[in-house]
């Protein structure tokens, strides 16, 4: 009989975590999402932020639900002609009040010579997983698409472009949260547009 309950349970906690992953994005509109309409609309079935005649600000475009634990798979092509040509996708982050189209938080970052590392928006230090240049540029594929997978599991991230692991950091200061919002940006100072599609997100127990 306890065999039987052990085996129950483990059916249970594989279960609880493999999840079947949903659509961040529907392919139409923005719906649950918030942000700058004159910056961020759908286009092609992508999500695309900025443009080529030039970007003064960072812009993001937020999800309107939080998320803790979890597997986000998305593609990006960035594509610029001048400036710090950039853009990221931010997780357990938060919009910040001044000014009020920042955010504070972690980012995978793509662009500018900084693709596939963790960078630490409106935190210090800025970079907390710095990846390999020399092995971005054998995996990524500039102005294409490119799929980025995200992995957020207690603590613990993991940062992957095209199926290769780029970076990964553990925080060890009980202070930073380890929850919140899911962002898109598109860098200021450039002549950019940033797109994302197939994005889906795979909820992880609260408990890795």
């Amino acid at each position: 009989m306890l065999m039987i309950r052990r085996l129950l349970l483990l059916a249970l906690a594989s279960t609880a975590a493999s999840a079947a992953p949903v659509p961040l994005f529907n392919g139409k509109d923005l719906e649950g999402w918030e942000g700058n309409t004159k910056v961020w609309r759908v286009e092609d079935g992508a999500i695309t932020g900025g443009s080529m005649e030039g970007n003064a600000r960072n812009e993001f475009l937020v999800t309107k639900k939080p998320w803790k634990n979890f597997i986000l798979r998305l593609e990006y092509k960035l594509v610029g002609t001048e400036g710090f040509v950039n853009g990221g996708v931010q997780f357990h982050s938060q919009r910040v009040e001044n000014p009020a189209h920042e955010m504070r938080g972690y980012q995978a970052d793509i662009g500018g010579g900084y693709s596939g590392c963790l960078n630490n928006e409106l935190r210090k230090p800025q970079f907390l997983g710095v990846a390999d240049r020399k092995l971005v540029a054998s995996t990524e594929k500039p102005g294409e698409w490119n799929r980025y997978e995200i992995r957020a599991e207690g603590s613990r991230f993991q940062l992957f472009i095209n199926g290769v692991k780029t970076s990964e950091y553990t925080e060890k200061d009980a202070a930073i949260p380890l929850e919140g919002f899911i962002g898109l940006q598109i860098h200021g100072d450039c002549k950019a547009v940033i797109a994302f599609r197939k994005m889906e997100i795979e909820a992880l127990p609260d408990s890795p």
